[in-house]
């Protein structure tokens, strides 16, 4: 039994405390996802307790039920889709973020939560706080790369609640909806430390790929709020809403980078996409400037010429670990009216096949975000 009081959970003894939950069983389809009941966790010390309020849908999930992350998958995230849907049996080929994922697991990387509980004799101050949570963690300090993720290496937002480590959950004071909130941690997060690590700055001119993306939607509004020029790519009928977002200028995808900008164009690519539009992009590139990634949505495999690399003096930067400013950076962001959600659709928690079928489709902008059952719906 259970009840909410003052926006804390009270379980009463003698009874398992148990919620709804999108279980992801191992690699494969979207027979791999089953929405259940499973226990509500439970709290150690330096822990909060959050009951979810939305979660947004990342690539990261789907790649993860697919086992895209090992190195015997080469094909985009749609392509593994396809081939995931017609895998029968799970398999162990340590696909996983960071390459290892043990199932059973509760993805969702996302989450907009409000703090229920605080682990014991822990300081209560942050209870009752709607909050965003920091989903890229760095538990063996700033000083290693070492990472570890929610809802990849460990339970995450896919549910009615999640626990945390307290350091990594941040109070948000803002008008946004949770839903709202529920598309920034992932996207925008991965989007603001690949222009912190590539340090972009005002004047300079940024490419910028998968634009109408979540990461890609989220990096144009970042890098516009530093003072760049940002030339966006997105399919063609996008390109209006990409550009109503700050973009200077739209490329269509498929068209031709060199003959479009011409060489020696562009300071910074931020490139979530690869695949075969790779050595394009690296031509349109001035001497000295940076590549960075964070995904390779369109395939994780490329044609690079060393020559390009070496005689341009280029910068290659691969993000995973977020650097500390970024989540701080950009809750103050948010406070101060200087970026807008991309809410594109929300779906409740038990559709979530139906959401990562929409998503790969790619026919929005912005995000999808589950919104699990509040407990009076339970």
């Amino acid at each position: 039994m259970k009840r909410l009081i003052k926006n804390m959970v009270i379980f009463k003894n003698g009874y398992e405390a148990v919620m709804k939950a999108i279980v992801t069983i191992g690699n494969g389809g979207y027979d791999k996802l089953e929405y259940r009941d499973v226990p509500v966790p439970t709290l150690a010390p330096g822990e909060v307790l959050l009951q979810v309020l939305a979660a947004g849908v990342n690539n990261t999930e789907i790649n993860t039920r697919l086992g895209w992350y090992s190195s015997k998958v080469t094909t985009g995230t749609e392509d593994a889709a396809i081939a995931g849907e017609k895998q029968q049996e799970t398999v162990k080929i340590n696909g996983g973020w960071n390459g290892i994922t043990l199932f059973p697991l509760i993805q969702g990387t996302d989450c907009c939560g409000r703090v229920v509980g605080v682990g014991p004799g822990d300081d209560p101050t942050l209870m009752g706080a709607r909050v965003l949570v920091r989903p890229c963690m760095r538990r063996s300090g700033w000083e290693s790369l070492e990472n570890v993720w929610m809802g990849s290496n460990f339970d995450g937002a896919f549910a009615q609640f999640v626990k945390v480590p307290a350091q990594e959950v941040f109070p948000v004071d803002c008008d946004w909806s949770d839903a709202e909130l529920g598309t920034i941690p992932c996207a925008y997060g991965t989007a603001e430390n690949m222009l912190h690590r590539a340090n972009v700055r005002q004047g300079e001119h940024v490419l910028v790929t998968g634009a109408s993306g979540g990461v890609g939607s989220a990096v144009v509004q970042l890098a516009k709020r530093r003072g760049a020029t940002v030339t966006a790519v997105a399919g063609v009928t996008k390109m209006e809403q990409v550009r109503s977002i700050g973009a200077d200028q739209v490329i269509a995808r498929g068209d031709d980078f060199v003959s479009r900008l011409g060489v020696n164009s562009v300071n910074t690519v931020v490139d979530i996409v690869a695949g075969p539009d790779f050595e394009g992009i690296l031509k349109v590139m001035k001497r000295g400037g940076r590549y960075v990634t964070s995904g390779a949505i369109g395939g994780p495999l490329v044609t690079l010429d060393m020559r390009t690399l070496y005689l341009n003096d280029l910068t290659m930067i691969g993000c995973t670990a977020w650097d500390e400013p970024v989540f701080p950076n950009l809750v103050s962001y948010i406070e101060r009216g200087e970026i807008q959600p991309l809410v594109a659709k929300t779906f409740p928690l038990e559709r979530i096949s139906d959401a990562q079928r929409e998503f790969l489709e790619k026919k929005h902008v912005g995000k999808f975000v589950m919104i699990p059952p509040r407990l009076e719906e339970s």
